[in-house]
């Protein structure tokens, strides 16, 4: 029951209709394993910050049951940050500054008890460095997933494309899948990201759900109406999370338990909607959590 969770830590600025907020904790790997937490521990994480990141909040993250051994600190150096402003639709964002900083040089490595996981979860990085985690395996874990961005579309596709075929899952966005793919009916587009090597694909469309594809197979889960968003940095990578965390917590990696997958990844992903940060998803409790998927059952049942 364990998982590897590899990705950015981070710090971001993000500006909503809702409001602004400064200098907050982001990351990929953030969301994804204190996600994750919620369904297995520990929470495996790989990745790097400089030494500006709060002591608290990696202190916070050990207490959710997240293991820092594969964490570089870099004595020196400062964290990847990233700014963005959202529209009035929360759909679509301008990018205002990113600073790579120790991301820039950024050379994974994992520790030993890291190299036989039962669950990988590969978060939007360079394609590179996901393949150089991939070498550094004992063995293949049951499961990989891998989570990517139009960016490296444009201009390491060769690469992603060589990591494409080691994985099993790939999620991206509809934008992104027909993309890579240069088809615009997304039942084609699958089909053919399945040739490239995923089993399954789970394409996310924001606040209109998302939707499971395997081999013909095609499962569509709704996003939970909210009264209201506050902000949606990290919703995806807190989808992984939860996503990766249920299948790890249940070693059933099924198309039919895929769909329980995808849920709790959905109701992880509208808390942290709510909230700015991580602030979202910090405090829940197996019940509220519990409340949450039962509501989207209720939102898809018609019998």
């Amino acid at each position: 029951m364990s998982l590897v969770a590899v990705g950015t830590v981070a710090f971001d600025d993000i500006e909503t209709p809702a409001g602004r907020a400064e200098k907050v904790v982001g990351g990929a790997c953030t969301y994804i394993s204190l996600s994750a937490s919620y369904f297995v521990k520990p929470v495996q994480i790989v990745s790097v910050v400089g030494d500006d990141f709060p002591s608290d909040v990696l202190a916070f993250l050990e207490s959710r049951g997240v293991d820092l051994a594969g964490l570089q600190i870099k004595v020196g150096e400062k964290s990847f940050f990233w700014a963005g402003r959202y529209h009035k639709d929360l759909n679509s964002r301008d990018t205002l500054d990113t600073q790579l900083n120790v991301l820039a040089n950024f050379e994974p490595v994992l520790p030993a008890a890291y190299k036989n996981p039962d669950v990988l979860m590969l978060g939007n990085l360079v394609p590179k460095i996901q393949m150089d985690v991939l070498d550094q395996l004992d063995q293949r874990p049951s499961l990989v997933v891998l989570d990517t961005m139009n960016f490296w579309m444009d201009i390491a596709l060769d690469d992603l494309k060589a990591v494409l075929k080691k994985i099993d899952v790939l999620t991206i966005n509809d934008e992104e899948a027909r993309q890579l793919t240069g088809k615009h009916s997304l039942v084609h587009a699958a089909q053919a990201i399945h040739e490239m090597g995923p089993k399954y694909l789970v394409i996310k469309k924001g606040e209109h759900g998302a939707l499971l594809f395997h081999h013909g197979q095609v499962f569509y889960a709704p996003a939970l109406p909210l009264a209201e968003v506050i902000d949606p940095t990290g919703a995806g990578d807190t989808f992984a999370g939860g996503f990766t965390g249920w299948l790890a917590k249940t070693k059933d990696y099924s198309f039919e338990n895929m769909k329980l997958a995808v849920i709790h990844g959905s109701a992880m992903a509208s808390f942290c909607v709510e909230a700015f940060s991580i602030d979202g998803i910090k405090n829940l409790t197996q019940e509220m959590i519990d409340a949450r998927v039962e509501a989207f059952a209720r939102l898809v049942h018609f019998r």
